[in-house]
């Protein structure tokens, strides 16, 4: 299992520049850590801000991710996180952390956006669709032809300019901030989030195969077992 990483641990005390493209048009986005490939296990993730770290109002478990879309191992966690929302029917909260090193995983995020302006249900299937279509897609183009596929499927028309005002876009960026607030330092970084907890308002998702353990756990704890 592989993951990536936002963060070169050679440099931390130095400050990057790397900018994101999107694939309409070059919109610059500072991102200060340089991101770096990483293909062991990383640990557990130092979390300097806890605030997003906690379900949505009226739940008392969630699942809480940030991923990007052009990150294979967020790929390969992807169906497991569907299964589990479908399996326990917690909320799933998806934040956007777009590596500079991609080349299309910037657009993907604004165009998931973009479908959430139809319907929260489209920009997650669109999402769960990238994901799952990741292998055949290398560059801005293809992703433009497999979103155009998603859209004709889905019985909706693509704008030609699909963000012409940037309000999207700076969505993504303001996920992507958070996660720097948050510590964030690979992708994806998943969490187990409970409130009114006996037990631990959160926890990383390092090994996922004690995914479903762990929100069992949650569970019980936040009804006072």
């Amino acid at each position: 299992m592989s993951r990536y990483s936002a963060f070169d641990p050679s440099a931390r005390n130095s400050r990057y520049r790397s900018v994101f493209f999107l694939s309409f048009a070059a919109v610059a986005l500072i991102a200060a850590p340089l991101a770096r490939a990483q293909f062991n296990e990383p640990a557990t993730t130092q979390v300097h801000d806890v605030s997003v770290l906690r379900p949505p109002v009226g739940a008392k478990v969630a699942i809480v991710e940030f991923e990007d879309m052009e990150c294979p191992d967020c790929a390969n966690a992807n169906p497991l996180l569907m299964e589990a929302t479908q399996k326990y029917h917690i909320p799933w909260v998806r934040h956007d952390f777009p590596l500079p090193q991609h080349n299309w995983s910037f657009q993907a995020a604004v165009n998931a956006r973009w479908f959430d302006t139809k319907s929260k249900k489209m920009g997650d299937d669109y999402r769960d669709y990238i994901f799952a279509n990741q292998r055949s897609i290398e560059s801005p183009l293809q992703l433009t032809q497999t979103t155009s596929k998603f859209a004709q499927a889905h019985g909706v028309a693509m704008p030609f300019a699909i963000d012409p005002q940037g309000k999207l876009a700076a969505l993504v960026k303001a996920d992507y901030a958070l996660g720097q607030r948050v510590g964030i330092e690979h992708t994806p970084t998943i969490w187990v989030v409970t409130a009114n907890s006996k037990g631990a308002p959160f926890v990383e998702i390092v090994d996922r195969s004690k995914l479903f353990q762990i929100i069992d756990q949650a569970i019980s704890e936040s009804r006072g077992k």
